[in-house]
């Protein structure tokens, strides 16, 4: 590997770049021994970069970094459904892209590599505070708000700051293979695998905003999870028709009622998964979900993901 070139990775930052963005393809792809790559981190030009949540970066390299680089990293940004990046930013990532460079886009990111075209018709996703947004901005990408990170060849996207580690790791398995990637998963005290299908672990039982309107009834229904619930028992509580319960009920959360109820029991199950030593039958029954097969079914539908895999990624201790 020595006698190789090594891999050049260009980590772009953009104005209000956030900080765990910014550093973990910096430190994931960092020169040493044991990886063989060569990393700078850059900006539209060199010198100062104003950052967000409170930090700036002073960079020795601009754009120029991108005809140099293998692999474009661009971390996410703070309001990136605002405006697109400066057109000189655009041209570049163009650029290198067309020379051949791979484009990966952590979180926000996403918004800056869908303003060069080059997700237009492609899978895509961003952290899923903005998957709507995305959506909206840029209706050529297919924005999937339920996957940890998307490789589409050439222009690859992650959720999150957290699964922007994963975006990394599954590069370096790319590069390195199993080993070369396990060993950087050890040093970082990181999952060595977490599939890109898997999905955003994002409380989707309680979306932003839920409404006032049956706050009281989506909390009687939390602490009855384990209990049979149907739609004609919160449409009693809350005191309305079944019909208008379920329209207005979608209108503040985003899911039917029994959706809501669902995703909550997930949640809870996900709980019990990290924080106890039940079985997956125990746990199954506890939730409401009755048996363990179907426990297994959701889990797989809602997170891309199994409940001992879940337990094995996340179990505390």
């Amino acid at each position: 590997m020595a006698a190789e070139r090594l891999h050049r990775v260009a980590v772009l930052v953009l104005e209000g770049a956030k900080p765990l963005d910014v550093g973990i393809p910096a430190q994931v792809f960092t020169t040493r021994a044991s990886m063989p790559y060569e990393v700078r981190v850059c900006g539209p030009a060199p010198g100062l970069v104003t950052g967000g949540d409170g930090l700036s970066y002073h960079v020795a390299d601009g754009l120029d970094a991108l005809t140099w680089a293998d692999i474009v990293f661009i971390p996410g940004y703070r309001f990136p459904d605002r405006e697109d990046p400066p057109p000189a930013v655009v041209g570049a990532l163009i650029a290198a892209h067309e020379r051949g460079a791979r484009l990966a886009a952590i979180s926000t990111g996403a918004f800056a590599l869908a303003a060069t075209g080059l997700l237009d018709g492609k899978r895509a996703t961003t952290h899923w505070h903005y998957t709507r947004a995305l959506a909206a901005k840029h209706p050529a990408v297919q924005v999937d708000e339920n996957v940890l990170f998307v490789d589409e060849g050439s222009v690859l996207t992650s959720a999150g700051a957290a699964s922007g580690i994963d975006l990394c790791l599954h590069i370096l398995r790319g590069d390195l293979g199993v080993g070369g990637a396990n060993h950087a998963a050890r040093r970082l005290v990181a999952a060595p695998h977490r599939s890109g299908g898997q999905a955003q672990y994002v409380p989707h039982s309680v979306p932003e905003p839920l409404g006032e309107r049956f706050a009281a009834t989506r909390e009687w229904a939390l602490h009855r999870l384990g209990k049979p619930l149907t739609l004609e028992a919160l449409a009693r509580h809350a005191a309305v028709s079944p019909r208008t319960f379920s329209r207005r009920f979608a209108a503040d959360t985003g899911h039917t009622p029994m959706e809501w109820i669902l995703r909550a029991r997930i949640d809870m199950a996900r709980e019990l998964l990290e924080l106890s030593e039940r079985g997956v039958e125990q746990i199954a029954a506890d939730v409401g979900l009755g048996t363990g097969a179907n426990l297994r079914l959701h889990f797989r539908r809602l997170l891309g993901t199994t409940p001992s895999e879940y337990r094995r990624t996340f179990a505390k201790g």
